[in-house]
């Protein structure tokens, strides 16, 4: 026991060692979000000398902060929406339905998930031009679902093979429900866990994607928030107390999200998300 004991406190004392570590970028960050850029030369990982909150304001004005934040919102929430219930639908036919096609067509879902996205981009390029979405939200958003689809469709997959149970499905057949009813009344709601775990998962995904709104969208009015923080970073030089505020309020509204909703993700895959 004593034995146990003194590896364990060890263990404690070298994982702190650890975290504090990787938070000394975080600290970095942060500290120098309200410092001018003097300070930030002189003492770069001291605290502020003179705290101030000058440098989010030019940060808000430079980005277009709230228009931005919108444009990020309808991506996103458009996209997990689409990604939801297309996903879902998929993958309740290919587990209820075992013939030889679904079978096909479930290897070609995995196949996109082993294909890197940037292999396509050319093609994809001018697919999304010759169908006139360039420069547009839906075009963007199209791109997200289809990308995201495949792994998305995988965990779903799993989750009805492994706890929706059939007899419910049979039962409401019984009384008289078509497909549809019972897919929308009897098994989407089962799917909660695993939904969520999507829902959270790709809304990280998404929200964090540069590729994407770079190459498809070139107006500014319809830009991101990662776009405007990269349009902020100077050619030659780049003032980082003035970077460093666009780059937290660009991940801001991510890890506020991600605070609220980690719970989920622990219940989806204790549920059986994962489970093959």
């Amino acid at each position: 026991m004593n034995r146990y004991t003194k590896g364990t406190a060890v263990t404690e004392i070298l994982l702190l060692v650890l975290a504090a570590i990787f938070l000394i970028p975080i600290y970095y960050l942060v500290i120098t979000t309200f410092k001018t850029p003097a300070d930030a030369v002189s003492h770069p990982m001291g605290l502020p000398v003179n705290i101030t909150i000058a440098n989010y304001v030019s940060a808000f004005k430079a980005m277009n902060y709230f228009h931005v934040l919108g444009n990020n919102l309808i991506i996103t929430i458009s996209s997990v929406a689409g990604i939801v219930m297309l996903s879902a639908m998929a993958a309740y036919s290919l587990v209820r339905r075992t013939n030889h096609f679904n079978r096909i067509v479930f290897l070609l879902f995995m196949v996109g998930m082993m294909v890197p996205y940037q292999m396509g981009i050319v093609a994809l390029y001018k697919q999304v031009s010759q169908l006139g979405l360039m420069n547009s939200h839906t075009g963007v958003i199209l791109i997200e679902i289809c990308y995201n689809l495949p792994f998305s469709i995988f965990l779903i997959k799993s989750f009805i093979g492994s706890t929706v149970p059939f007899e419910l499905e049979e039962a409401a057949r019984v009384d008289g429900c078509g497909v549809w009813r019972t897919f929308f009344q009897i098994v989407f709601p089962l799917l909660m866990p695993v939904i969520a775990t999507v829902a959270i998962l790709n809304t990280l995904g998404v929200w964090n994607d540069f590729m994407t709104p770079l190459l498809f969208l070139q107006s500014r009015s319809k830009g991101v928030l990662l776009l405007e923080v990269f349009r902020n970073i100077g050619q030659f030089s780049t003032d980082w107390t003035s970077f460093f505020p666009m780059m937290l309020l660009a991940v801001a509204p991510l890890i506020l999200f991600y605070i609220f909703m980690q719970k989920y993700i622990i219940n989806g895959i204790t549920s059986g998300s994962l489970k093959g």
